[in-house]
């Protein structure tokens, strides 16, 4: 049992460090080139693989969440407001300040949705969703309403400022980098007690496992990383607004966990670039686009129902079981040969 468990948590960790260095690598990115539209792409899919990690560590738990537009919202007007009215710029202030707000946010508010499960805790997450858009376009006096919150200040890292678009790709990886960093620590750290929630969560709780806090937690984890994608989105665009946040945003960040791969934590990442990208090239398409876009989605869940990373890993093994089934009998064929012959 021990060497099993060993096994399960190498086989999660090299994923969780493969993902980390595969966000590092975007490093390379502003240093290659100055091609704005390059940047542009590779801020959307780091953004929506930020976003991603918060329904990866739900689904941990076996929940469904709809509600990460919301905390995406709370991170960039929370990061807006200090910038516009208060004049904070720093961008470690502004991270931190984005990832507290909608986990401190989450907490009471997880006190009453995690007591519910399946498609009633799915309905509720998205109503939440509704009303966060509905309470950003009816409270001006706070969030600018229906124009929302334009003209946000350059943000600065030890005093040097980082707002044109070299900047902004490098803090997009830097929150990205963040919310991996974040993500495989507390899959990996209670990869055991999700395990047992998402396996069976009254026996889990029947065993002793206190699964009331551990849910809390996972929610407020979610809540924080998607509040740095909504930093990274807000300071992309400079500005906040509510149509950022649209209700229907939250099927796509879901998608991209689905459609690469819920297994472990290169399933966002392949999923969100492979739609990002489906998206960007579709957009010439026209009226076409969406047609297009949809169709490879239906595509990839009836061909992959495990997710590309999934699908892949599965041939693989596959070819890898029978090589080496091949090779057995290979060995055997040449052992009985070499027996038959050595008889006189």
């Amino acid at each position: 049992m021990l060497m099993s468990n060993q096994e399960a948590a190498r086989s999660g960790r090299l994923p969780a460090v493969a993902s980390i260095a595969a966000i590092a690598l975007t490093f390379v990115v502003p240093w290659s080139t100055e091609n704005p539209a390059i940047y542009s792409l590779v801020d959307q899919m780091l953004i929506a693989v930020t976003a991603a990690f918060s329904v990866f560590i739900m689904l941990r738990m076996n929940l469904m969440t709809f509600a990460v537009p919301t905390f995406m919202a709370i991170g960039a007007y929370t990061s807006a407001l200090l910038g516009l009215r208060h004049g904070v710029t720093d961008v470690l202030i502004l991270g931190a300040c984005s990832f507290l707000v909608p986990m401190l946010f989450a907490l009471p508010l997880g006190a009453l949705v995690l007591r519910l499960t399946g498609v009633y805790f799915v309905l509720v997450t998205f109503v939440l969703t509704e009303i966060t858009q509905l309470v950003l376009f009816e409270t001006p006096g706070l969030t600018g309403g229906s124009n929302g919150l334009v003209g946000m200040p350059a943000v600065t890292l030890f005093g040097f400022e980082l707002g044109d678009n070299r900047g902004v790709l490098l803090i997009t990886i830097g929150l990205a980098l963040a919310g991996a960093l974040i993500t495989s620590a507390v899959t990996l750290g209670l990869r055991q007690h999700f395990a047992a929630i998402e396996e069976n969560e009254l026996l889990a709780q029947s065993l002793g496992l206190v699964v009331w806090h551990y849910k809390s937690f996972g929610f407020a984890v979610a809540a924080g990383v998607a509040g740095l994608a909504g930093f990274a989105l807000a300071n992309m665009l400079l500005t906040a607004h509510p149509t950022s946040f649209s209700p229907l945003s939250s099927v796509n960040y879901i998608a991209y966990v689905i459609i690469g791969g819920k297994a472990n934590m290169l399933g966002p990442i392949v999923g969100a670039i492979l739609l990002v990208w489906a998206g960007d090239a579709f957009a010439f398409r026209g009226e076409y686009s969406q047609l297009l876009f949809g169709s490879l989605i239906v595509l990839v869940v009836l061909v992959a129902r495990d997710g590309v990373l999934g699908t892949l890993q599965r041939v693989l093994r596959s070819f890898t079981s029978s090589g080496a089934s091949r090779s057995r009998h290979t060995a055997s064929t040449i052992s009985t040969s070499t027996v038959t012959e050595s008889r006189p």
